[in-house]
């Protein structure tokens, strides 16, 4: 007992350098492959600068390394980003030098391979990310703090007292890994169980299963006093809105592709776009009431309705455990390690980027897919998607839709854009339409940095198309979104099952059906559901609403407690397709059948008496509209 105690007192009283060193090692160890690690080395070896025997990355290198392009300006950020968790997990320490050790953290975090480690950090990595976005002044600066020529010596002059983090960490946990003997073990307990109090709100938990899994939250909590609250930190408008673009081109990536393909897409007409999409969800943030954007909207608004928006980091800090010197083709049959290629070598050019869409529509194209793939996951979307029904191809009209639609067996995403209608109707079409709905009782919803009015709405079908005679459709993972001029994703709801309606009198996302006759003494408006979008019969207007007492089939707003209703001038109306070929071909299939039902419906001969025959026929249920296949609503 008096010797686990004397441990417990080393453990809470060696410096924060030598716990920084120890979790590294064990990250090193649990989170990667030896053959990772020898990559991971080779890569920051080769491309690192040194001075007086340290080694380290520049913020050049780790731009050029990534490929970040230019054109967006996020490399900056990136570096403040890699300084920051190169620190983890003692604030304090940053902004740290990008040594080896500190770009193993940064890559484990990035990539989300904690988890082996530190057993309560499963919850996402939120917090930490907006502290290595934050800024604590009051300046809001946007121009990032790197590391100075006087830290860089400060660190040279210390490395004397401290653990020596250049390369023994990789080395150890490559021996460990292979079974040997290690050089050095300090016996922490890995899975000493965590103390059950509540987080306080500047705890970063991520930090403190970190120091936990190393049994030593007291230094941890003493380091605490060195950081500023979180609650006085803010993310920059711009800095937020370059990262913002920067993630939407990185979405689509997949593991060890390279961005430079997708940064040689980034065309003028290219970044304005990205930008007014970055601008879209930047304006959920609200960031016209702040001069940048705090943790708690931070954190709600993203798990509401950004849950995806970090993973295409993922795959980018990938590119660290996979380097082009390193040739495995020439690895011996025994435990040798792998060959080095001379750097001389011509490499292997990169394969051309399949197509992430067959063809782009007028309200989808490649930048409204990566906003989509922020709250639907990217493997449904990114070269799964097929183009059922283009408004402007096909025509606008329900008949369209259910010709088109109705066979494709598997989810489906809707995406309607338009105009805000003004106040007070304008002609004939304008006071019919708004004749159909109630007063109007609530105002326009906010315009965000858009001054064109022109709003775009969708949803996420989980179910396949079909008419809603008496009851809606839809299940519990339905979704309702708004892409523009503010990004919002509202959730199917369990308190009503009024999904999606498609009926003569359009189509209807939260709405319940319409009644089949006017009931004396009932409004014979429309009936709108507390939050929903509804289409009208002739695809011209459609209206969306929310109230926020909620109460329908989708939740109200997980971030603004405002009500609003946007009645809007259809112009492009598009539904596509989840899924691949086998989804496709079993359309196609279903098509033929019916294209060889009615060839047979119109090859039957008429006797004598043609009206006693076709009278026979439709008691048969094969002409006279009484059949399976429907016809046009147009």
């Amino acid at each position: 007992m008096g010797q686990g105690h004397s441990d417990e007192h080393v453990a809470r009283n060696v410096s924060t350098e030598h716990l920084s060193h120890e979790l590294a090692l064990r990250f090193a160890k649990k989170c990667f492959t030896p053959l990772e690690i020898t990559h991971f080395k080779d890569i920051f070896r080769s491309l690192a600068d040194e001075q007086d025997g340290m080694q380290y990355w520049k913020e050049e290198t780790l731009c050029r390394f990534l490929v970040i392009p230019d054109a967006l300006g996020p490399g900056p950020l990136i570096y403040q980003m890699a300084t920051y968790l190169g620190a983890f997990p003692f604030p304090s320490l940053a902004p740290s030098i990008l040594t080896i050790e500190a770009m193993l953290k940064v890559v484990v975090i990035m990539t989300e391979r904690y988890g082996t480690v530190l057993k309560r950090g499963r919850a996402d990595r939120n917090k930490l990310l907006f502290r290595s976005l934050a800024v604590f002044d009051r300046r809001m600066s946007s121009v990032f703090e790197k590391p100075s020529q006087e830290l860089l010596e400060s660190v040279r002059d210390e490395k004397v007292e401290k653990v020596d983090t250049s390369d023994a960490v990789l080395e150890e946990a490559r021996s460990q890994a292979a079974g040997e003997e290690p050089h050095s073990a300090l016996g922490f307990a890995i899975d000493k169980p965590s103390n059950d109090e509540d987080e306080e709100e500047d705890d970063d938990e991520l930090a403190l299963a970190a120091l936990d899994s190393l049994d030593a939250i007291e230094v941890f909590k003493y380091d605490q006093g060195a950081d500023t609250k979180i609650h006085h930190a803010q993310i920059p408008v711009d800095n937020f809105r370059r990262l913002l673009m920067l993630l939407l081109v990185i979405a689509p990536l997949d593991s060890q592709e390279s961005l430079s393909k997708h940064a040689e897409r980034l065309t003028p007409k290219r970044v304005e776009s990205l930008r007014q999409v970055a601008d879209s969800i930047l304006w959920s943030f609200t960031p016209e009431q702040n001069a940048g954007i705090f943790y708690q909207p931070f954190n709600k608004i993203i798990a509401a309705s950004l849950p995806y928006m970090f993973d295409g980091l993922n795959p980018l800090f990938e590119h660290f455990l996979f380097s082009k010197n390193i040739d495995l083709s020439k690895r011996k049959r025994s435990s040798a390690p792998a060959q080095m290629t001379s750097p001389t070598n011509p490499q292997v050019p990169d394969a051309p980027l399949e197509r992430l869409l067959p063809r782009e529509g007028d309200i989808l194209n490649h930048d409204i897919l990566s906003q989509l793939s922020f709250f639907i996951k990217g493997t449904n979307l990114f070269r799964r998607l097929r183009p059922l029904y283009l408004g402007a191809d096909a025509g606008f009209s329900l008949g369209s839709i259910e010709q088109k639609v109705f066979n494709w067996r598997a989810p489906s995403i809707l995406l309607v854009s338009g105009t805000r209608l003004p106040s007070t109707p304008n002609g004939t079409r304008e006071r019919s339409f708004a004749d159909t709905l109630a007063p109007k009782r609530f105002p326009d919803g906010p315009t965000g940095n858009n001054a064109n009015g022109k709003v775009v709405f969708g949803a996420y079908i989980d179910v396949p198309w079909a008419h809603t005679y008496k009851e809606a459709i839809g299940g519990s993972e339905m979704l309702l979104f708004q892409l523009s001029p503010l990004h919002e994703v509202f959730r199917a709801s369990t308190l009503s099952k009024d999904h999606l309606t498609f009926t003569k009198t359009g189509i209807g996302l939260g709405c319940p059906p319409p009644r089949a006759k006017n009931v004396s003494g009932l409004s014979s408006h429309t009936a709108l559901g507390p939050v929903s979008l509804m289409l009208d019969s002739s695809l011209e207007f459609g209206v969306f609403t929310h109230d926020s007492t909620g109460g329908g089939s989708f939740h109200p707003s997980a971030t603004r407690s405002s009500d609003w209703q946007d009645r809007f001038e259809i112009q492009n109306l598009e539904i596509w397709g989840c899924g691949g070929d086998e989804e496709a071909e079993r359309q196609r299939a279903a098509w033929a059948f019916e294209e060889r039902e009615a060839e047979a419906r119109r090859s039957i001969k008429m006797g004598k008496d043609v009206e006693s025959d076709r009278a026979l026929l439709e008691m048969a249920g094969l002409v006279g509209g009484h059949g399976n296949s429907g016809g046009s609503m147009g």
